[in-house]
């Protein structure tokens, strides 16, 4: 099953609450420390991508776009994290 409660059930989504209560900015503060880089070839900033996201909201809704490509030779991670696992991609 992967739906939200199954997965949560898996322990994902754990605290989650809590981390979004720190704020936008100590995530992205965190995610650029991190050094974390997107699983592609060139390798992006996470941090630095996400803060790329809105600040403020003008009541339409945001949206955060994952593409997946899997051009890269040897590659054929992010099909089955997405087939499998869909709550890691959206929790990570």
């Amino acid at each position: 099953d992967t739906g939200v409660k199954a997965a949560m059930k898996r322990g994902d989504w754990h605290r989650t609450k809590d981390l979004l209560h720190l704020g936008r900015e100590w995530i992205i503060d965190q995610v650029k420390k991190s050094g974390l880089r997107g699983r592609g070839g060139a390798g992006f900033p996470s941090g630095l991508k996400w803060s790329f996201m809105p600040k403020s909201s003008d009541g339409r809704p945001h949206y955060l776009v994952i593409n997946a490509d899997e051009s890269e030779p040897g590659t054929c991670k992010d099909r089955e994290i997405m087939r499998h696992e869909p709550q890691k991609l959206l929790e990570g």
